[in-house]
């Protein structure tokens, strides 16, 4: 777990999974395929990467204090995203 804005979230891969519609069909020829919305995939992929990606430069130690910390756009989008969308959940 990892605490932002002063509360602790978690990535629910489970989740994931769901939003991207994971699901096997199967095909006219009797096989089995894995089928995904590639789109969801990897914008999904992309936002977690920023999120995880995230540095706040001025506060390198979480025990010193100093002023509130200032996030990116890229971040803040995507962190929104991925709560609105229940793939990042508080803990």
């Amino acid at each position: 777990m990892i605490k932002i804005f002063n509360d602790l979230y978690y990535i629910d891969l489970d989740e994931i999974e769901k939003v991207v519609n994971l699901e096997i069909v199967e095909t006219s020829g009797g096989t089995k395929e894995q089928q995904i919305r590639f789109v969801k995939y990897d914008l999904i992929k992309m936002m977690i990467e920023v999120i995880l990606t995230e540095r706040d430069e001025e506060q390198a130690d979480d025990m010193i204090p100093s002023k509130p910390s200032s996030t990116s756009i890229p971040f803040k989008f995507s962190f929104n995203t991925l709560l609105n969308n229940k793939i990042i959940k508080k803990y």
